[in-house]
């Protein structure tokens, strides 16, 4: 009985080491898949800029936005300066 008993053991023991390399190779195979796969949407992706402190020769700052906002942020830059441009002289009339 002691001998079947540890047969049956042996025998398990050898299928779950023989199924081991099976699975791991299973899950390597995904893994790389899930790693590589891009955002959904690029603007999402968040980027670091540095800028330099306004007045000081070696002082910068790093500055991270998604894409997204990075292009709110040049759009009212823009606007700021056209505005300023536009209304340039108007004050002391």
């Amino acid at each position: 009985m002691k001998i079947i008993q540890a047969c049956a053991l042996a025998a398990a023991a050898a299928g779950l080491l023989a199924s081991a390399p099976a699975a791991a190779q299973t899950a390597a195979a995904t893994a790389p898949a899930a790693t590589s796969q891009k955002p959904a949407d690029p603007n999402n992706e968040v980027v670091c800029e540095k800028q330099e402190i306004t007045g000081s020769r070696i002082g910068s700052r790093r500055i991270c936005m998604t894409r997204a906002k990075w292009a709110e942020r040049r759009l009212q830059d823009r606007q700021e300066i056209e505005k300023a441009q536009t209304n340039r002289g108007m004050k002391g009339e």
